[in-house]
């Protein structure tokens, strides 16, 4: 048995091992945590009141106020032998009100999730025949270059909105199995108020993977993603540049990050009539990446506009 698996990665060509990546590192997340580690609330508990979230961004708030993005931004993430988490924490410019009208919807979700390079189509379909009856989002997850939907992976989110208040927000999307020897997706979103009209909003994901993954994921890290590092700062070099985390946490953060720039995408988009919202999301998308060209650059501006657009061409609309 150990044999017929080293064959399979040996033989896995460089394309293959990139659609595994970004069926690996698709997910997004949860909020929570303390001053040290944040992270250390696991993705599926998630804060249970609006007074857990502010006192969270309370203890986030000296690091947050002295963030290497000049924003009040935060991402960490958190790796087991079998289990990754990524979080980001960011006060985002936008009130709550609008924040919580927009993100309790299903299908926003599939227009926040199709942004990332790696999703090729994303369809709400009620689906009921799962245990609790709630919406479910179809994920076609591929190669961050064009690719038909129907040669990508499926992953089907569960959509649940587990508490819409006044005050708090929260939302999860959850899979129990993906493909490739993946497994217990959870995405969180939670959002609260701020005292200055802004909201402060805690993004986090977490998935396990078996034996099957693992060796995918070390042949995608040894080879297309050798040089490819996130944002946490580790050390510096000798020359006084940062040195920043590599291998499977430094994948969890750039995708993290870049759905993070989705939900903000989308939000902004808001801003203009419907009519032209795509086109902005796509635009504010690629641009919000660019700022972060050593973790985020993978494709030229006009190739990812021709891409969403071809792929929102070919969508299929919503049953």
């Amino acid at each position: 048995m150990t044999v017929k698996v080293k064959v399979k990665v040996q033989v896995m060509n460089i394309s293959k091992v990139n659609v595994v990546a970004g069926v690996l590192a698709f997910a997004i997340a949860v909020f929570f945590g303390g001053e040290s580690s944040a992270a250390s609330v696991r993705a599926e508990e998630g804060a249970t009141s609006p007074a857990a979230l502010l006192q969270l961004r309370e203890s986030l708030r000296g690091r947050m106020a002295n963030s290497p993005f000049k924003i009040p931004l935060i991402i960490e993430s958190v790796q087991s032998s079998d289990n990754v988490e990524g979080d980001v924490y960011a006060e985002i410019k936008h009130p709550f009100a609008i924040v919580s009208s927009a993100l309790a919807v299903p299908q926003v979700w599939c227009d926040i999730l199709v942004l990332h390079l790696n999703t090729k189509s994303c369809t709400l379909q009620p689906d009921a025949t799962n245990p609790i009856g709630a919406p479910t989002l179809l994920m076609m997850v591929g190669k961050k270059v064009e690719q038909p939907a129907k040669d990508a992976y499926p992953i089907a989110l569960l959509w649940r909105e587990s508490s819409r208040k006044a005050d708090f927000l929260q939302i999860n999307l959850s899979a129990d199995s993906g493909p490739l020897g993946t497994r217990n997706y959870r995405i969180v979103m939670e959002a609260v108020p701020t005292e200055n009209g802004q909201t402060f909003i805690h993004l986090s994901y977490s998935y396990g993977f078996g034996t099957t993954a693992k060796f995918l994921m070390k042949a995608y890290l040894n080879t297309v993603a050798r040089d490819k590092v996130g944002f946490t700062v580790t050390g510096k070099q000798s020359n006084g540049e940062p040195i920043y985390v590599e291998g499977l946490l430094g994948l969890v953060e750039r995708n993290t990050m870049r759905y993070h720039l989705a939900v903000e995408a989308y939000l902004g988009a808001l801003r203009v009539p419907k009519a032209m919202q795509f086109e902005k999301r796509i635009s504010d998308w690629f641009n919000a990446a660019e700022r972060y060209p050593r973790q985020l650059h993978e494709v030229e501006r006009s190739q990812y506009l021709f891409m969403k657009r071809l792929e929102s061409s070919k969508q299929a609309a919503p049953i």
